[in-house]
């Protein structure tokens, strides 16, 4: 129970009007005034104070102490099993001969309202590389271009979607994300379109930016999109001596560090700012990328920025901050 802690009659109040009755010897009536409450109210304080001290004073249950209409205990359990066989409530209810009410009542008791109850889903697999470079997560993620503030800021769609009927929308553009999966350090560039081409050209860039680090890529890990799974990607990752790693279909999550990257990115860099092209928006990555990679505090890595898992000297911070 909610109590203002100055009410008068919480536990503390409570005792000190027994406390008037028994110790004082004021009579019921005269300390229901003083305490501004009922003669027989103060009768029912005095005697749980006699029969149980102070402990006595403490609110208790509503429950019933007997509850004559409750189901019993192997009804429930009968309620149950048939559940766990994946019966509906209506065929339980129909078979233990129970109202629907009372079927659901004990479903929700036992958690088992929702058949996908029975099936808790599998946890989501966290793990961590001890190294930098052992596998580099990459991603696309699509973003529309656009030539005046965008709908996210003004929640306008009507002009964007006049360009789109008369053939004059900016049309798409892509940003190819990589993000080492021990330090987090994070690379990415635009590209024109999701294609096989434009994909090996990100993950060339991408290898020799962690080589200017001093990372050694050794495996790279995507999802199944067709330009990972192109004869050039192959050749490319064979000549780079990085071994290429798909996720299951289906199963993001595998690949979710640059599921998590992607979407920091969205809010903190896409669209945090109203930009008035998306030429100004791709100018802006490069600078936020420098601020998530040595200045932004990583909570997966204790606050830190996630330049600080190279542990790098002073004299090579100073070298590779620019």
């Amino acid at each position: 129970m909610d109590v203002h802690k100055n009410a008068c009659l919480t536990p503390r109040g409570r005792e000190q009007l027994v406390r008037a009755v028994v110790d004082d010897g004021l009579s019921k009536a005269e300390a229901a005034r003083r305490f501004n409450t009922t003669p027989k109210t103060v009768a029912k304080w005095v005697i749980r104070f006699q029969a149980n001290g102070v402990d006595g004073l403490r609110d208790r249950s509503s429950r019933p102490l007997s509850l004559p209409s409750l189901t019993p205990l192997a009804t429930c359990d009968a309620v149950e099993d048939l559940r766990r066989q994946r019966r509906t409530q209506a065929a339980i209810a129909f078979e233990l001969g129970l109202s629907p009410a009372t079927v659901s009542r004990i479903l929700k008791r036992r958690g088992l309202s929702l058949l996908s109850s029975l099936e808790p889903a599998e946890p989501r697999p966290r793990y961590e590389r001890a190294t930098p470079g052992e596998i580099i997560h990459i991603d696309i993620k699509k973003l529309g271009r656009f030539n005046a503030i965008g709908h996210r800021i003004t929640g306008d769609r009507r002009g964007q979607s006049n360009q789109r009927q008369n053939g004059t929308a900016p049309g798409w553009e892509f940003v190819h994300v990589a993000i080492d999966d021990h330090s987090r350090i994070a690379f990415s560039q635009i590209k024109p379109s999701e294609k096989k081409e434009p994909a090996v050209a990100h993950l060339k860039a991408a290898v020799a930016y962690y080589r200017r680090l001093g990372i050694k890529v050794e495996r790279v890990m995507t999802d199944n999109g067709s330009c990972y799974k192109s004869m050039l990607w192959a050749r490319t990752c064979q000549e780079l001596g990085i071994k290429h790693i798909r996720t299951k279909p289906y199963t993001p999550q595998t690949n979710g560090k640059a599921e998590r990257f992607i979407q920091t990115a969205l809010r903190e860099w896409a669209y945090a700012t109203a930009f008035e092209t998306s030429n100004q928006r791709r100018d802006e990555l490069p600078r936020w990328l420098h601020r998530y990679n040595w200045h932004r505090p990583h909570a997966s890595l204790g606050g830190k920025p996630p330049i600080s898992r190279l542990g790098l000297i002073r004299n090579n911070l100073l070298r590779y901050h620019i």
